[in-house]
């Protein structure tokens, strides 16, 4: 009995023509875009990451832009 991997249950899930190719051994013949594919997706990928980077530093300053300002409004209020 041969052992299925999960990312050949997705690829049958995908498309079963495709999946029944892969199990023939019968070569992709759009590489080129299949490439192009990947290449967007890690470009995307790491401009998903970058901005999730600055969202969370914009958090942060904005915090601590509000502890600076209750610090200045907490000391102007002392006599």
């Amino acid at each position: 009995m041969r052992v299925l991997r999960a990312s050949e249950i997705g690829a049958y899930l995908y498309c079963h023509r495709a999946w029944w190719y892969q199990l023939q051994g019968i070569e992709s013949e759009n590489r080129a875009e299949m490439a192009a594919g990947g290449s967007f997706h890690h470009t995307h990928g790491r401009r998903v990451l970058i901005s999730t980077l600055l969202r969370a530093a914009g958090w942060v300053l904005l915090l601590a832009a509000l502890v600076v300002a209750a610090v200045e409004i907490t000391l102007q209020l002392l006599p």
